[in-house]
């Protein structure tokens, strides 16, 4: 009997890691590892990114910040770990004592961490946002010199210690976007202006995936690989992964929990949106949406089963849903079932599922829970090696 599990190769997350450092040109990368390393569990792929020379990490919540510090242990001692995202009356001092680095978009935001800097008696480390066009965070353009005014009045004061300046692309996985050009300048004139203001940033960073991967020259000082990292291409409208020459790094796999004959026109599961058209012979499958099976993947969802890919036959349940193996199957209660993994055996791959779904393949990764059994490969050992044997 299997189970259902994700087994994750972290050799895989090891050779994207290379891959992209060699796309950087000379740049550091900041391993992007938040929302629990898409799905991939934040502390192992952290410490394989850093064996693989990545120098920085990067997540959203100071919160996940702190969990990976404290995960990682001695295995990330000294390496600075960025978040993004925190609430104004957030326990800074906690970050500050960690060493974690703190992105700042506002003067608010910027004095909250200065007031928690002086209480824990030590700078804090920030990198300075800058809005030059998604409409997210960061500071907008007219206020970006007060902001790096302020901070640097802070940096002299000793309360803190401005050490990056960073942005994020809007459209880099649309190459030829006329706001990719845009942003860019953007950058580069509030770069212009924090020197002559008289900052010195330490690091500059605004290249992500897929600027990497498109070969956009803004490496900077450094690069933050989000899903590239686990071998998700960032432009599957323009090329799969292993054109990029990235590996997914995740095979999602489970069991036929029963298996059973069925007469034709028999409809399965809720609401019988699908019927058999003859006689047949049926496998349940114990996943379902509070599994991260998306509902949407309701008669969509790609398997693959007995060396044969299959859609999902009717509507995904909360904890399961079912299979039309055909009148033929010769499947058992047992018998293994791959949602998806790298490709390698003709299995479905998070892109296949993401477009089944109308979705991106990061959302099928990052919704999946904690509660699943997370399996990791060693490095040279592959996820698929279990698809198919």
């Amino acid at each position: 009997m299997q189970r259902s599990r994700l087994v994750i190769d972290l050799g895989a997350i090891r050779a994207n890691v290379r891959r992209l450092a060699e796309a950087a040109r000379g740049a550091e990368v900041m391993a992007v590892v938040k929302a629990n390393g898409y799905g991939h569990g934040a502390a192992p792929v952290a410490r394989a990114a850093i064996q693989a020379g990545a120098t920085h990490l990067g997540v959203a919540q100071l919160a996940e910040a702190l969990e990976v510090r404290a995960a990682l242990g001695a295995d990330g001692r000294g390496v600075p770990i960025l978040a993004w995202l925190y609430e104004l009356d957030a326990n800074f001092g906690d970050g500050i004592g960690q060493g974690i680095e703190l992105s700042v978009s506002s003067a608010v935001a910027l004095e909250a961490i200065a007031r928690a800097a002086r209480t824990a008696g030590r700078p804090a480390v920030v990198h300075l946002k800058l809005d030059t066009g998604l409409g997210r965070a960061g500071a907008p353009r007219d206020r970006w010199e007060d902001l790096v005014r302020r901070a640097l009045a802070l940096e002299a004061e000793g309360v803190v210690r401005a050490r990056g300046a960073w942005s994020h692309f809007a459209y880099a996985d649309d190459p030829g976007n006329p706001a990719i050009a845009a942003q860019i300048e953007a950058f580069a004139e509030g770069l212009a202006l924090a020197a002559r203001l008289g900052a010195r940033f330490e690091v500059r960073h605004l290249a992500n995936s897929a600027a990497l991967v498109t070969d956009l020259p803004v490496a900077y000082d450094l690069v933050r690989p989000g899903s590239a990292l686990y071998g998700l291409s960032p432009i599957p409208a323009l090329a799969e992964s292993a054109a990029l020459g990235l590996r997914p790094a995740m095979t999602f796999e489970s069991f036929l929990l029963l298996v059973k004959t069925v007469p034709a026109g028999q409809g399965l599961s809720y609401g019988h949106t699908y019927v058999t058209d003859r006689r047949t012979v049926t496998g349940l499958v114990p996943l379902g949406y509070a599994d991260g099976v998306p509902r949407a993947a309701s008669n969509l969802g790609p398997v693959r089963v007995g060396g044969r890919n299959l859609r999902i036959a009717g509507r995904v349940c909360m904890d399961q849903f079912v299979l039309d193996l055909g009148p033929d199957a010769g499947e058992q209660d047992g018998d293994r079932v791959i949602l998806f993994g790298p490709g390698d055996f003709g299995e479905p791959t998070v892109q296949d599922w993401a477009d089944a779904t109308g979705t991106i393949s990061y959302e099928i990764v990052t919704r999946l829970p904690a509660h699943l059994e997370r399996v990791y490969l060693d490095q040279g050992e592959r996820a698929a090696s279990a698809a198919e044997r």
